[in-house]
């Protein structure tokens, strides 16, 4: 009988910065896909690359109204990026104070908010309400045909406008930073992701033939497919965690790299060989992450932090994640509750669970 772990749907994850080390913790306010911030959190978090308190609930607003708007993390980080750029994430009530943009006669403009927009952009009201401002960024970023396919600032710049398409590029990297920290607030752990194998397969096939979800050589996608096709396919199977666990990245991230799944089913004996959990008792107890929105993993990176983040409060105890010293070696430590850690590689995020958990009811 498969174990079940009933996950109240007011859990969430918080992380906490302090210099090169990271807590996760609980917190409250979950949404599913990308999730909703904890705006609050930003009052009481140390500063992120040098921003703090407001600027930082700020972002989290921002943050936020991506999520409403349907668009993924990388809106979310261009939306941060291109208010650090205009306003420092201050909500000014002023013309431009960044650039210093003048009308031809030498009075002030009338660009206001966190984005400093214009007259016609709408009310004053409305722009100097974070999470209206916002939206209306938003809005006309999701106008922009491939605008996930352009350099950071050239898609802010298409949307804003602005004299210098490279305006923005010294704020990406600070935005980045931003977004990874207060994304540990999300909640991904609160989605309603459920326990039939089948029906889980077929969502991550869809993510496969679109091409969201991607593997390597050997591929385990078929492993998925099969599943999906309701083949109950001898050595290659999954175990039903696993594939929750893959759905839980395919909604958090725009795209996802596997590159290792079950493999009894594809003969590798490599790392921990016939003892690791990719082959143990038929194999596909584990999955290993290589690539998460096209930024190559070591574990100890962003966007691996991220989903751990997301797990951790969801996973059976006794489940586990690799890359330990990697983490180690790059001045990071987590402090989990239900996820263990190991050394790896850190070419890839490894994540594991006991084979006797078949299944997690999660929401």
């Amino acid at each position: 009988m498969g174990v079940k772990l009933i996950v109240a749907g007011s859990t969430t994850l918080f992380l906490l910065a302090f210099g090169g080390s990271f807590t996760l913790s609980s917190g409250t306010g979950p949404d599913c896909g990308t999730g909703s911030v904890d705006t609050s959190a930003g009052h009481g978090m140390p500063a992120v690359a040098g921003f703090a308190g407001d600027q930082l609930v700020n972002a989290a607003t921002i943050m936020n109204a991506a999520t409403t708007a349907g668009l993924p993390q990388q809106a979310q980080t261009l939306g941060v990026m291109t208010a650090i750029g205009e306003s420092t994430l201050r909500n000014l009530d002023y013309g431009d104070a960044v650039n210093g943009v003048t009308n031809s006669d030498g009075t002030p403009t009338t660009s206001l908010g966190l984005f400093q927009q214009q007259d016609g952009w709408g009310s004053r009201r409305a722009r100097l309400d974070p999470s209206v401002s916002a939206a209306l960024f938003f809005a006309r970023l999701a106008l922009i045909p491939d605008w996930q396919g352009m350099a950071p600032s050239a898609a802010a710049h298409a949307v804003q406008g602005n004299a210098d398409p490279d305006h923005y590029t010294p704020f990406y990297e600070p935005a980045v930073r931003i977004v990874e920290t207060l994304t540990a607030t999300i909640g991904g752990g609160g989605c309603a992701v459920g326990g039939n194998a089948q029906a889980l397969a077929q969502e991550l096939v869809t993510h496969a033939d679109n091409g969201t979800l991607t593997g390597l050589i050997p591929d385990h996608i078929k492993e998925i497919r099969w599943i999906a096709q309701g083949k109950q396919v001898p050595a290659c199977g999954i175990n039903t965690t696993i594939l929750q666990v893959i759905v839980i990245a395919v909604r958090n991230f725009p795209t996802v790299g596997i590159s290792d799944i079950n493999r009894k089913c594809t003969g590798q004996i490599v790392g921990a060989g016939t003892t690791s959990r990719h082959y143990i008792q038929g194999g596909g107890h584990a999955v290993d992450f290589y690539r998460l929105d096209g930024i190559s993993l070591t574990g100890a990176d962003g966007q691996s932090i991220r989903l751990i983040g997301l797990l951790d409060p969801v996973m059976p105890f006794g489940s586990a994640i690799g890359q330990q010293d990697c983490r180690a070696d790059a001045g990071r430590s987590l402090a989990l509750e239900n996820l263990g850690q190991f050394d790896d590689g850190c070419t890839h995020l490894h994540v594991e669970v006991d084979p006797a958990f078949r299944s997690l009811q999660l929401g």
